[in-house]
């Protein structure tokens, strides 16, 4: 599994365009598309659509990809073990299931 950095210069050489003609077409500036695909910049969520529709890719599917970096980082820049995943999914099943039950209240 690549970050998103990688997974964007990977599509990028399919396309086989260099940084300026990539970015020009989603709309970031070239100098950031570099610093994206080394890691050292965060890939502007505003231009993710841009980037979905270039690419020719579920929006859906690269903001899970896109949102699953940042979480990575996070867990990484806090030093916690894996084990945080396995956490973070079951509070994440607790908040919708909790969400499902308030609003199927009727008053």
């Amino acid at each position: 599994m690549a970050t998103f950095g990688e997974f964007l210069k990977k599509e990028r050489g399919k396309k086989g365009i260099n940084q300026s003609d990539f970015g020009q077409e989603i709309g970031i500036i070239m100098t950031d598309i570099s610093k994206i695909e080394n890691g050292r910049k965060k890939f502007p969520f505003v231009n993710l659509k841009n980037l979905a529709d270039f690419l020719e890719k579920d929006l859906e599917e690269l903001k899970t990809l896109y949102v699953a970096d940042i979480i990575v980082d996070e867990v990484h820049k806090y030093k916690c073990s894996d084990k945080v995943f396995s956490i973070a999914e079951a509070q994440s099943k607790y908040i919708k299931n909790k969400n499902v039950k308030q609003g199927e209240l009727e008053l």
